[in-house]
Order: C-alpha cells, then structure tokens, then sequence
C-alpha cells in the first residue's frame, strides 16, 4: 500500500529534500529552502543557464558516484501544469483504475486512511504540490520545475541526476518491478534508489570541505526534511500517507549510508545486485548484512467460504513498515515499532462483496518467536478495540480474541508463532480459515453476551494490602475475563497484577490469557 501511495517511485524530487545542509567538525544541521514560488509560476531559470547548471551538477555526481555517463541526457524546465500532467499520466500508467481503488480499500479497511478518502485526487495534488524535479527513465529525461530559483534547483539536480546515471548503469524501472506483485520488498528497492540518491546529494554538498557522508557521525536523518508548513495539502494528509512518501528518503538514507560507510561508493553496484528483500532490511540494515530473509506465508482462497457476490479484491504483502504503520493508528509509537520488528513475514488478502460492496479484511502474520506471538495478541487485541468503538460480545482466552463489529464479527488468533486476523464476517468463515491452514479450532464461547447488554467491569484493587498469592490473583481475573468482565486498574495496580503474573511457575496459559 505504500508503493501504491508512492506511485511515481524514484522520480520525484520534493520538499523534505529542500534542505540546505551546513557542516562543521562536529555536526550536521539542516535548514529547510524556501519553495514558495514566485507570483504566476513565472519562469525564473532560462533555458541556457539550467542545461549549463544541470551539466555541471552531472559531471561532479558522476565523479562523486563513479557512475560514467553512457548516452546524452535530455534535459527540460517544466511548468507547473506540465508536471501536473505528468503526474497523471504516470498514474494511470503505474496501476490501472481497478488496481488503484483494491490498494485504497485496503488502507481504508487497515484504518491506514479515512473511509471514502479520494485517494487518487489527493496524490495528484500533493505530488503536484511537492515536485521539484523528477527523473523519467522511460524516456531517459531530467525535468525541473521553472519556478524554482537556480540556486535551490542544484540540490534537486544532485539527486535526480543520479538517478539517471544509476538508470544508465542499472536499468533501474526494470530493477523496481523485479520485486513485483510484493510491495513491500518493491518498497525496499525503492528505498535503495531514494537512499543512495540522498546520500549523493549530501556528497554533493560537502564538495570542497574535504569531507563526505561516511565521515560524518551518527545524526537524525529528519533534519534534512523541510518545513511541512509551507506544504499546506502535505499537511492535510494522513499521517500513513505522509510516513509512505517519505521513508524512501529517509529510511532509505539511513540504511544506504550504513551499508556504504565501510565501502563508499564502490559498494553501490553490490547493493543493486543483492538489493533487499524486505523493509525490514532497511529500517535494520545489520539484518541486510546478515541476510536474514522473510518467512513465506500464504493465504487460502476464500470465496467458497464467503459465498457467491464474494471476489477477492486485493491481496499483498505488508512487512514491518507496513505494520508499524498499522499499529501506529491505534497504539503509541514505541509499542508499534517494537511489535513491529518481530515481523517474520506476512501476507493479507481483501474481499469484497460485489452489491454491497461490503469487505472482508484477512491477514497472517508470522512472527519471530511464540513469546512475540503472544505479545502480538494481547497488544493487537487492544488496537482493535480501540478500531472498533462500536462493538459487542466481546471473548478472550488465551492468545484467542473476538468480538462483534458494526459490520461483522472481528476475530484474532494467535497459534505457535502467527497468527491470523479476520474482519467483518462470521464465525463459521473465521473456523472456515483457521481450517484451510490447518490450525486447531479457536476457543468457542460457552456463554456470549447478547449485543444489547451493557458491559460489565470489575475493579481490581488493593494486592499489596491484602497479600494474596500469585496464583489467586491469576485465578480470580481469569474468573471475571472469562465471564465478560473488563478488568479494570490504577497503573500501580497494574504494575502489581503483572509481577504476580511473571511470578506464577510456568503457568503459560494463564498469563498468556491477560497477554502483556
């Protein structure tokens, strides 16, 4: 869904690249450019001194990269209204209709962006907004937007500029849609084009200090991002929608700047001839080296089992940015990115009935132990409640979670070290499911609230006082959750209730029934 997001990869030069950078011998400091452009997007760079700038700028990248020019480069100053143009014909060549609205369904149903956001128009106008430059490698063209001053416009040709030399040298569209149908692993090449692109760019700007990226010490990537303030439909966005269009930049800065530190650029070659398989690799790129790749997973047909009406609409891999982002919707950062780095693999899969146009969102995921498992069950089980204000007949048992949605029966399962998500249908489908890949069947409740009866909560206080024992403690809210009860603490008491827990010998199916 993030490739969707970003559906021009690679060739788009925009705000959070609009940094001037400044250095002395300890530090790195980023200063965003002004891009306010002039009254009437009046022209402001004439013909003759862009071709000359950008010839200049392309003869120190290819020195700074070791790229050689193979072929001449065309070169334009592009208005505003032909870059909008642009945008929409890359669009429409990228993903057809049908695969745009399965991709924007599917961040709809994950909560990733509002129900019924006109994702299409949103993307045209911010992309039209942000452009500074871009690179087409299917015409083998470097464009610039004229209303830009000259000065701002040699950071933007540093990086476009290389990656039409890394095209000369590595067919880099062909390279992209390697990856494809999985877009997350499209996503990490993509990284490594934007990554590698920022990293010649710094270079760029450090001519003449004596010194380069990989001299540098460890600094926040972000500083390099320009203000969002002077973006006004950026701001807009949805926080997804704004984290897809910049982690390339500046996830993919961070991983290429780590991967190329020891090597410099004689390293670059090898990153396009093992790139990364997975998003994962590059927000830990010490699991690139070590060559840790995703577990395959796979997902039943389930059209038989929804019924006729039903056709699957969508179906792709996340990875962990994907989830992180997933998490981030409904959990605190710190918590998504730590559930999220026990990403081992996963596939979802979106079906949509045909009338209604009712969905059903499927997923499994696989995790990297049974101890994240279960820490995945009782966090996700939190997140969908907060996804679903709205809803009833709420059962929990150990790694096991379901309850009623506004428009089906939403159901977690975790088993050994995955675990399953279905939304928006019933019973009977979910064990359907949970069949097909040959799990046990989930705990059946053996009493359900009606929809109409108001929740029960119990007050769990005062174990210090009373001095009960672990096992006690364990029992008692095993009683109340088992009966429909949501427990209910102050944080100390909290803190209390999980060290009783942690206490218990070995009694995994007890804590596991409360997770974290």
């Amino acid at each position: 869904m993030a490739s969707q997001v970003k559906f021009i990869p690679f060739r788009l030069s925009v705000l959070f690249l609009g940094a001037v950078c400044l250095f002395n011998t300890t530090r790195v400091r980023g200063q965003a450019a002004a891009v306010a452009s002039p009254s009437g997007d009046a022209k402001v760079t004439s013909d003759a001194e862009f071709i000359a700038a950008a010839d200049e700028v392309l003869s120190k990248m290819s020195e700074i990269t070791g790229l050689k020019l193979r072929t001449p480069l065309k070169k334009s100053l592009r208005s505003r209204e032909e870059i909008r143009a642009y945008v929409i014909k890359q669009m429409n060549e990228e993903k057809t209709l049908a695969e745009r609205y399965a991709g924007a369904r599917s961040a709809e149903a994950f909560g990733l962006i509002p129900k019924g956001f006109d994702l299409d128009a949103f993307m045209v106008n911010v992309l039209t907004e942000q452009v500074e430059g871009l690179y087409d490698p299917k015409t083998r063209e470097f464009y610039i937007a004229d209303w830009s001053p000259l000065s701002e416009q040699r950071m933007v040709m540093a990086h476009e500029l290389t990656h039409a030399l890394e095209d000369q040298h590595f067919q880099i569209e062909a390279w992209l849609k390697v990856a494809r149908p999985n877009e997350d692993a499209e996503l990490a090449r993509d990284a490594v084009l934007e990554g590698s692109a920022m990293v010649a760019m710094i270079d760029y700007l450090m001519l003449g200090t004596g010194r380069s990226l990989k001299d540098l010490p460890e600094f926040d990537p972000s500083m390099l991002m320009g203000d969002l303030g002077s973006s006004p439909t950026l701001q807009k966005a949805p926080p997804f929608i704004k984290d897809a269009l910049i982690f390339p930049y500046l996830g993919g800065l961070t991983f290429s700047a780590a991967i190329l530190k020891d090597t410099g650029w004689s390293g670059l070659p090898g990153l396009f001839e093992r790139p990364p398989v997975s998003t994962q690799q590059i927000l830990h790129p010490a699991l690139y080296r070590s060559g840790r790749v995703p577990q395959g997973v796979t997902l039943p047909l389930l059209e038989k089992l929804l019924g006729s009406g039903w056709s699957k609409l969508d179906e792709n891999v996340m990875g962990e940015f994907g989830w992180k982002e997933v998490l981030k919707q409904f959990l605190d950062d710190t918590r998504a990115k730590t559930l999220a780095a026990a990403w081992g693999g996963d596939k979802y899969a979106l079906y949509e009935e045909k009338q209604s146009k009712r969905i059903v969102l499927v997923t499994r995921l696989h995790l990297d132990s049974e101890e994240h498992a279960t820490r995945f069950s009782g966090q996700y089980s939190e997140a969908l409640e907060k996804k679903y204000s709205d809803r009833s007949n709420l059962f929990r048992r150990p790694n096991f979670f379901s309850f009623d949605g506004p428009d089906g029966g939403v159901f977690l399962y975790c088993f050994g070290a995955e675990c399953v998500t279905m939304e928006g249908t019933t019973r009977k489908v979910f064990d359907g499911l949970t069949k097909a890949i040959d799990w046990p069947m989930a705990p059946q409740p053996s009493q359900r609230l009606e929809s109409t009866a108001p929740a029960k909560t119990t007050m769990i206080f005062g174990f210090a006082e009373n001095n009960f024992a672990a096992s006690d403690v364990a029992l008692s809210l095993q009683f109340f959750q088992s009966q429909g009860f949501l427990i209910r603490t102050a944080n100390d008491e909290k803190r209390q209730i999980v060290r009783l827990l942690q206490s218990l010998p070995k009694d995994r199916e007890v804590f596991e029934t409360f997770g974290d």
